[in-house]
């Protein structure tokens, strides 16, 4: 069960690198060659979004059928484990939304690079003319 929470830190730690790396103010040469290799890696990599959401529904059927340790009978032991189960739940949907919301940045530095790109290609034209 840990091995895909693992899976996904790890994702989520590519994607802050990547979007590290995509903010830095390279040349423009650089910045070109740069964005066009994470454009290719993305449309791979947009199964971490139904992988994300996947993890979500699941937390939240667990969450909605989780047994609840809130009587006099439980033992301290039981409510630690209760409440530590909580904890790694919220850990794990603030995971999956970091994932998502990444991923989307990711999109849109690559989109908002690849349009400047083009308006200024067409500018040059424009200049030529």
């Amino acid at each position: 069960m840990a091995l895909q929470w693992l899976i996904m830190t790890y994702v989520v730690a590519a994607e802050v690198a990547i979007a590290v790396i995509l903010t830095l103010p390279y040349p423009m040469l650089l910045k070109k060659r740069i964005v066009s290799l994470v454009s290719l890696i993305l449309q791979p990599a947009a199964s971490i979004v139904a992988f994300a959401g996947f993890q979500l529904l699941d937390i939240y059927w667990k969450n909605e059928h989780r047994l609840e340790c809130s009587s006099e009978v439980c033992t301290a032991t039981e409510r630690d484990r209760y409440e530590k189960s909580i904890y790694k739940a919220q850990r794990n949907v603030v995971l999956c939304a970091a994932g998502i919301l990444l991923y989307w940045c990711i999109h849109r530095i690559c989109k908002y690079n690849k349009d400047l790109e083009h308006l200024e290609e067409l500018e040059k034209r424009y200049k030529a003319e």
